[in-house]
C-alpha cells in the first residue's frame, strides 16, 4: 500500500510563505503519474490546486497562479507545494493526490490521499 504523509501547516501572516512536503512510502515499488493538491476550507468543496505530471508538466487554479509552486524529488518520492504572498482565503486544509503504478506482482494502479495538514493565514 502507497502512503502518503504530509508536513508543513501552521499558522502564517498574510504575505508570508509557506512549504508543505508529502512523503510517499510503500512496501513495494511505485512510481507517479500525476501528483497533487488539493484544498478544503470549512463549508466549501474541496478544491484543486496544482498538479504535476509524470513528465514535469504542471498546472494551477487561477486563484493560485503565480504564488504558488508544485514540484517534486522523484529520489526522494515526495511532492512539494511552496506557497508565497498567502491570503486570509488560502486558509484551507490542503491534502496530497497521487495517482500512480505498483510493480509488484503484475502491478496495477493507484490513487491514495494524504491525511491533510492546515493552513491557516490570518494576522
Amino acid at each position: 500500500q502507497v502512503q502518503l504523509v504530509e508536513s508543513g501547516g501552521g499558522l502564517v501572516q498574510p504575505g508570508g510563505s509557506l512549504r508543505l512536503s508529502c512523503a510517499a512510502s510503500s512496501r513495494t515499488s511505485f512510481s507517479f503519474d500525476t501528483t497533487a493538491w488539493y484544498r478544503q476550507a470549512p463549508g466549501n468543496q474541496r478544491e484543486l490546486v496544482a498538479t504535476i505530471s509524470r513528465d514535469g508538466w504542471t498546472n494551477y487554479v487561477d486563484s493560485v497562479k503565480g504564488r504558488f509552486t508544485i514540484s517534486r524529488d522523484n529520489a526522494k518520492s515526495t511532492v512539494f507545494l511552496q506557497m508565497n504572498s498567502l491570503k486570509p482565503e488560502d486558509t484551507a486544509v490542503y491534502y496530497c493526490n497521487a495517482v500512480g503504478r505498483t510493480y509488484s506482482g503484475a502491478g496495477g494502479s493507484f490513487e491514495v490521499w494524504g491525511q491533510g495538514t492546515l493552513v491557516t493565514v490570518s494576522s
